[in-house]
């Protein structure tokens, strides 16, 4: 189609990002001239891929998005954040808080917001790095003594006979004296190359989150 304009749009397959963007995978949208290619990768990938300024639009941890502030601007909608609730780390056995930093925790990538934020919690602690949905079954296989969980994760852990040992939603919550204050986890960023082009292309970002949040029961 003559003028089209080809965008690639990265996010990670976990319902909530399908939630955001059902409206532009099922063409529910008028897009102009956008086209949008949809590229599903876990979001220590999406995060890397930030780093080189590879894709148009993406997810992306507030903890990366420091590490790229010169290639992408923050969205204006569809930003994670959490109020009493955030990732979490689980073991076969509750392990202490203060016995965490001696313990080999799998973690869903270095530059997520869940290991800077766990990093601030307990400190310097030896973290192995594993995709975020294999940390649960090698957890229980024996791989490692814990895991720390982002995503369904944290509905699914109890499942499979894990144990919180560290809610850091609820940790950020009483180390902020109980403040109302949301722990910031993830954000979607434009790549700043579009330039003026950026608020259009932001705009149905926008719709595409408030189509879903207006026809609920087809976008769940």
């Amino acid at each position: 189609m003559s003028g089209t304009i080809e965008l690639t749009l990265g996010h990670s397959p976990d319902p909530d990002d399908a939630f955001m963007f059902y409206g532009l995978a099922k063409d529910k949208l008028d897009t102009g001239p956008y086209r949008f290619t949809h590229v599903l990768q876990d979001i220590q990938t999406l995060n890397e891929r930030a780093t080189r300024g590879e894709l148009d639009i993406t997810a992306i941890s507030v903890h990366a998005y420091a590490y790229v502030l010169d290639k992408y601007a923050v969205l204006p909608a569809g930003a994670s954040m959490g109020f009493g609730y955030g990732p979490m780390v689980v073991a076969p056995r509750r392990i202490a808080p203060a016995d965490l930093a001696g313990t080999t925790i799998a973690v869903p990538g270095l530059m997520t917001s869940a290991y800077l934020e766990l990093r601030l919690a307990i400190g310097d602690f030896k973290a192995e790095v594993v995709p975020f949905d294999e940390i649960i079954p090698r957890v229980v296989a024996g791989e490692f003594p814990a895991g720390l969980i982002i995503h369904e994760g944290q509905l699914t852990y109890a499942e499979a006979g894990l144990q919180e040992c560290l809610n850091l939603g609820q940790w950020w919550w009483e180390t902020t004296g109980h403040q109302d204050w949301p722990l910031p986890l993830g954000a979607n960023a434009i790549h700043k190359r579009h330039g003026e082009k950026m608020k259009d292309i932001s705009d149905i970002l926008t719709a595409s989150i408030r189509y879903s949040l207006e026809n609920r029961a087809a976008a769940l």
